[in-house]
């Protein structure tokens, strides 16, 4: 006698619209800062809310946009009440990052065990570096257990977790503008071909928005005698040559005793040799006046095309300031011997 399989299963499509990438810098700017050794897991499902429970914790309803709750990494119980079905799922949250999770709720109807549906559900668009959760559901009627292979591309896409099982997390970081496929394969090891089955979803990395350039500090030291200062100044100037969209900012600091207008002196004798030595165009070179220090000092910067300036660290007010007196000149005598 024929055997029937009758069965009510949640299946999980790609919703193509479950996107949770923060395309808008400023919006995603406005979101709160991680605590550290904490990660964000955003969940969103379709076509309605449903109870959320972490950790045996009450969440209420999902909702949409995705519902973001910042949970500490490692390994958390995930479960979404679906009608007449539990989604219940250990999601690995990583340190640092966002794990996207969208589920999509559609009832079938299973009335053989061969073929069956399956189906992947995943987020459409993640930002650069998030974590992607691809689920499966497989709306098996049989009784063998089921075998899951996973295949993801493009082949730097790393696999975090659930190789071998129904979900797996995918690291998207350095996929910026690019698509990372997840292809499940699922076979109950029959041999049967109807009983092997498969189904995929296609993920949208967005590309990480462009960062400022930066100023960098090159060298930073005490000025003592200025054969010393000659050779620093040689390596900025290399550095200056190597870099020819870069501007050198070269910042002088007057020591608390030192005396009156020395780091103009200092600002202007290094400007000289940077010219009139080493051949630097003097419009690459800003020299300013950063106030006192302890002693005598030299702050040098490179500072890239775009950047913004770096300003001064002055260690001491000048209110702290005792100048040392100028030597007068000596007067020659004009009385006869």
């Amino acid at each position: 006698m024929r055997r029937t399989y009758v069965t009510c299963a949640l299946a999980l499509v790609l919703l193509l619209t479950c996107s949770v990438a923060q395309a808008n810098s400023d919006t995603k700017s406005k979101e709160p800062k991680l605590k550290k050794g904490y990660g964000r897991m955003d969940l969103k499902t379709s076509p309605a809310g449903y109870p959320l429970i972490v950790d045996g914790k009450d969440y209420g309803l999902t909702y949409n946009p995705a519902q973001s709750i910042d949970l500490p990494a490692g390994p958390h119980t995930v479960e979404v009440l679906f009608p007449n079905r539990r989604w219940t799922q250990e999601v690995n949250i990583v340190g640092g990052k966002r794990n996207c999770i969208c589920l999509n709720y559609v009832k079938t109807i299973v009335t053989r065990p061969c073929p069956y549906p399956v189906s992947v559900s995943a987020p459409s668009v993640v930002d650069d570096g998030d974590v992607i959760t691809f689920s499966s559901d497989v709306a098996y009627g049989g009784t063998q257990p089921l075998n899951y292979t996973w295949t993801v591309s493009p082949a730097s896409t790393r696999i975090l977790s659930g190789a071998g099982t129904n979900v797996v997390t995918v690291d998207s970081s350095g996929l910026g503008a690019q698509k990372i496929t997840a292809i499940l394969v699922v076979d109950d090891g029959s041999g049967d071909p109807t009983c092997r089955q498969m189904a995929q979803a296609i993920v949208d990395v967005t590309k990480p928005p462009l960062r400022p350039p930066m100023p960098r500090k090159f060298d930073e030291f005490p000025s003592v005698a200025f054969d010393d200062d000659k050779a620093r100044l040689d390596n900025l100037a290399i550095e200056l040559q190597n870099s020819p969209d870069a501007t050198g900012y070269l910042f002088v600091y007057g020591g608390k005793s030192s005396r009156l207008g020395q780091a103009d002196r200092l600002g202007a004798r290094a400007l000289d040799y940077l010219v009139n030595t080493r051949g630097l165009d003097s419009r690459r070179i800003v020299i300013q006046n950063g106030g006192f220090r302890e002693t005598d000092f030299y702050e040098f910067w490179v500072v890239p095309q775009g950047a913004e300036p770096p300003q001064p660290t002055s260690t001491v007010s000048a209110d702290q300031v005792k100048p040392t007196p100028e030597r007068k000149p000596r007067r020659r005598s004009s009385r006869r011997r």
